[in-house]
């Protein structure tokens, strides 16, 4: 019988294993990829049923506020039209108590007030969101509906309400897609007593996604940026004069941007 040397076995046998987990490194599995998606679908409310964007601060519009409108009852501002393209808000112009006199006079508007906000006072504006999310524009115009008058029907005539320091705020990042607006007009009495549309934001095609604000002034401008002007002339009763002022929004963009 012949002698089996141990330590030559043992030898072979740490070779082999050493070859088999070399073997086992050479032939491992490469790794696998495999593709899948996510995804979202957003669409437009296109019913009509979409409740407007809440009023938002008009100096810091990342936050939202609840403004004051001293000529409705519990001086609640009716809510914004419904939609997707909508007008959220429009501040009422509240210019206060004077005397009658027979000299010129400009008076100035009261800043707007809220119920949430430190200051309590801040400049009035005209709130506006797109979330057609089409991109095709719009057009929002003021028209003042006649002269004022008194609930008899006497009217302030040669009365002008005029617009100074507006500006775009928003909190779209990208610049070419903002509307514009005029820094200053003058709303328009037609010689038949009709008002004259004044386009206050006008956002071309490709233009106007989200949420924008036309504001007039700033917290410390509120009040001179918007006058009423009397004539010296007029004959002005002791009683309280009214308009109505007519916010519209178009669904397309109409004439030339920022026109006054």
């Amino acid at each position: 019988m012949k002698k089996i040397d141990l330590k030559m076995l043992g030898i072979t046998a740490m070779v082999t294993g050493c070859v088999l987990a070399g073997s086992t490194s050479a032939f491992a599995a490469e790794p696998k990829f495999y593709d899948s998606n996510a995804v979202i679908k957003f669409k437009a409310n296109e019913d009509g049923t979409t409740d407007p964007e809440k009023p938002v601060d008009p100096t810091d519009p990342g936050k939202e506020v609840d403004p004051v409108d001293p000529t409705k009852p519990g001086e609640k501002p009716d809510p914004g039209t419904k939609g997707p393209l909508s007008i959220d808000f429009a501040s009422s112009l509240i210019f206060g108590e004077q005397d009658i006199t027979s000299v010129e006079k400009t008076y100035t508007v009261k800043p707007q007030k809220f119920n949430n906000r430190n200051p309590e006072d801040g400049p009035n504006y005209v709130q506006v969101t797109d979330n057609r999310g089409t991109h095709k524009g719009w057009t929002l115009t003021l028209t003042q509906m006649g002269q004022f008058k008194t609930e008899a029907g006497q009217e302030l005539k040669g009365a002008a309400i005029s617009f100074d320091n507006g500006h775009v705020v928003t909190t779209v990042e990208e610049g070419a897609l903002h509307p514009i607006g005029p820094e200053k007009f003058t709303l328009q009495i037609a010689e038949d007593g009709t008002g004259v549309a004044q386009n206050i934001m006008v956002a071309g095609d490709g233009k106007g996604a989200g949420t924008y604000l036309h504001v007039y002034g700033d917290n410390s401008k509120a009040a001179e940026s918007i006058t009423l002007t009397v004539p010296g002339k007029t004959t002005k009763y002791a009683a309280n004069y009214s308009t109505k002022l007519k916010w519209t929004l178009s669904d397309v963009p109409v004439g030339n941007e920022g026109d006054e």
